[in-house]
């Protein structure tokens, strides 16, 4: 009997998955427990459709995350920090304070999409990945100053 998964079922598939199972596990368990639907016609076009609407979504999602890596690559910012002898920094910067200075740029991007390795402890310019979507990573240029 052929099955559409409503919900992930652990060893048998994921979501929305057309599988192949015994008659007696689908009429015992799948069905009565609403974790899958018989796979007729009616229902194998509203699983396209609905495939094709999350494809359209996933798309849109993906081409405004490179509009926004585009504004990222153009702009270029600055944070201020109080520096000991040497260009060393009182403190660090983490990817809030990064977070904040995209912010003052009109730039939003959420703190922990910034895959800063390490806190930076000194002055100077830097290449701070971030990662917008799965297949969008820009990377910004960081200016690290004396106060």
């Amino acid at each position: 009997m052929e099955v559409i998964l409503v919900e992930d079922v652990p060893s048998l598939g994921k979501v929305g998955d057309l599988v192949k199972v015994s008659d007696g596990y689908a009429r015992n368990y799948l069905l009565p427990r609403k974790k899958a639907v018989m796979a007729t016609a009616n229902s194998l076009r509203t699983l396209e459709h609905e495939r094709r609407l999350l494809q359209h979504k996933l798309n849109r999602v993906e081409r405004e995350a490179q509009g926004l890596a585009q504004r990222i690559e153009e702009i270029s910012c600055t944070v201020v920090k109080p520096a000991g002898e040497g260009g060393k920094l009182f403190g660090a910067v983490t990817s809030s304070d990064i977070e904040g200075a995209l912010r003052e740029h009109g730039v939003l991007v959420d703190r922990k999409k910034i895959e800063l390795e390490e806190p930076i402890k000194n002055l100077g310019v830097y290449t701070v990945p971030i990662r917008l979507h799965p297949q969008v990573m820009v990377q910004l240029k960081l200016w690290v100053v004396k106060e």
